[in-house]
């Protein structure tokens, strides 16, 4: 196959159907938190399917670490617009959302005979898997983009650093100290084949979508000050959370908790009950958005609170990617901006090494039989390449019947 062959594979536009479908498994298997949730993605997505090569996959999640809101959630929505255009990035969100977020909108709205069950072995069993996906990605992307001693050198001290300063500036600080290495060093491939990315959309819709972002983001608090309206309160509080937040979904939380809770529209102890379902359900974490719309004590809360906080949480998201991948897609074809990108990707496994250790070994593996089920689990991922979705359900029941005995 040729190269020129390969390069328009990457390229080729998928039906939007394709997309949601494969979103959707996605988005009813993806257990683990965001971190995990990229290890999914580069099995589906650069393992498994090629729609993207590794190196595209890697600038494409170096990418979303620089923008403010969920960074596996972007990262989804980039995939979708890469391969289909606006519908494509819609599919792939809806896809990915639609699961979790109805499973948090109908805790809210009364089904806590989940609640039983939160802290059952199978739910340990789930924390367990996202050990052994996040160890296959770091295994997977090491091999590639680490594969001498500079670029091993860079991944390795991001990680020391970011396990000493766990905070969102230390992660942008270590990508872009990891651009500047690249830049210097010049080690790797830097002038191999690159694969476009795709930007699926033009950069006038690409400016638009930058100029929306910027103008709700001052537009809406002001609105609220001149009309005072607790739907659009709402829409402006999460907007905000969702433009605000770097590191992912964890980040969000106390930001959330800011917002609706001193105010009175979520009391404190069915914030943390929700807090909790959110660490049993697939998919991103920000769609504890959803619950929170559908607890709601003043007007909008329900299904239409759930709505309207949940699309107002990832419409910055949506916007950022829209408006930066276009721009991002060229500008990472230019010389100086690759010799940059091989040391931003060396990083960005730095990134993913240090949340393999904390959050995700730290609050999964805590003896030798959480430890052989993780050696398992990820045995069967990466030696017989078993479909992450089974492996889950198998550590789901393993982590049942360790909690049995």
């Amino acid at each position: 196959m040729t190269d020129e062959t390969t390069n328009a594979d990457h390229r080729a536009t998928l039906p939007a159907s394709t997309i949601l479908g494969v979103f959707l498994r996605l988005g009813l298997t993806s257990f683990g938190g965001p971190v995990a949730h990229l290890g999914y993605f580069r099995e589906e997505f650069v393992a498994r399917r090629k729609w993207l090569d590794e190196r595209a996959y890697a600038d494409l999640v170096a990418l979303c670490q620089f923008l403010p809101g969920p960074a596996s959630s972007q990262v989804g929505i980039g995939v979708g617009l890469s391969k289909g255009g606006l519908i494509g990035a819609v599919a792939a969100w809806i896809g990915f959302t639609l699961p979790s977020a109805l499973a948090m909108a109908l805790f809210g709205l009364g089904v806590v005979a989940m609640g039983d069950s939160l802290g059952g072995g199978w739910l340990h069993g789930l924390k367990v898997v996202a050990v052994a996906v996040v160890a296959q990605a770091v295994w997977g992307m090491a091999k590639s983009l680490c594969p001498d001693a500079p670029r091993a050198s860079v991944a390795v001290v991001a990680t020391l650093v970011v396990l000493a300063w766990p905070t969102p500036i230390a992660q942008v600080g270590v990508i872009v100290a990891g651009g500047i290495i690249g830049l210097l060093l010049s080690v790797g491939d830097e002038n191999g084949e690159h694969v476009d990315l795709g930007a699926g959309v033009s950069r006038t819709w690409a400016l638009a979508a930058l100029a929306a972002f910027f103008i709700l983001l001052v537009g809406l608090p002001l609105a609220v000050q001149l009309v005072p309206n607790q739907g659009l309160a709402l829409v402006d509080s999460f907007y905000r959370s969702g433009s605000l937040v770097f590191g992912g979904g964890h980040v969000v939380l106390p930001l959330l908790q800011s917002e609706v809770v001193p105010p009175g529209w979520v009391g404190n102890d069915a914030f943390m009950a929700g807090y909790g379902a959110a660490q049993a359900v697939p998919g991103p974490l920000f769609t504890f958005a959803a619950y929170l719309g559908s607890v709601m004590g003043p007007v909008p809360n329900g299904w239409t609170g759930a709505v309207i906080c949940l699309l107002a949480v990832f419409a910055p998201s949506f916007l950022l990617v829209i408006g930066v991948l276009p721009f991002w897609d060229q500008l990472r074809q230019v010389g100086a901006v690759r010799r940059a990108l091989v040391g931003v990707n060396a990083a960005v496994v730095g990134l993913l090494l240090a949340a393999l250790y904390n959050p995700v070994w730290t609050s999964a593996i805590f003896n030798a039989a959480d430890f052989g089920l993780a050696l398992a689990a990820f045995t069967l991922l990466v030696m017989w390449k078993v479909p992450p979705s089974l492996v889950v359900i198998l550590c789901a029941a393993g982590g049942a019947g360790l909690g049995a005995l």
